[in-house]
């Protein structure tokens, strides 16, 4: 039997890091984490294609079109 209520993605180690973001139509994005829901979808503020380097400033990625994230900031690592 499935769980009633299922949690969405624990991205919380990842607030306030810069991170790669590969998404649909072989497109990636480089920003800061700045806030993220359920469906994994994410704000990200200066936000840059890593493609051609054009600034998008603050911008929401649905989170059906993320395929993979990376951290490009070094993660604190739990003592």
């Amino acid at each position: 039997m499935a769980p009633k209520f299922q949690k969405g993605p624990d991205l919380k180690r990842f607030m306030d890091k810069k991170l790669k973001f590969s998404m649909n139509g072989n497109r990636k994005i480089i920003g800061t984490l700045r806030g993220y829901d359920a469906f994994l979808n994410v704000v990200l503020e200066e936000a840059e294609s890593a493609d051609d380097g054009n600034y998008l400033g603050t911008i929401v990625i649905r989170g059906n079109s993320i395929i993979q994230f990376e951290g490009i900031d070094r993660l604190a690592t739990p003592a």
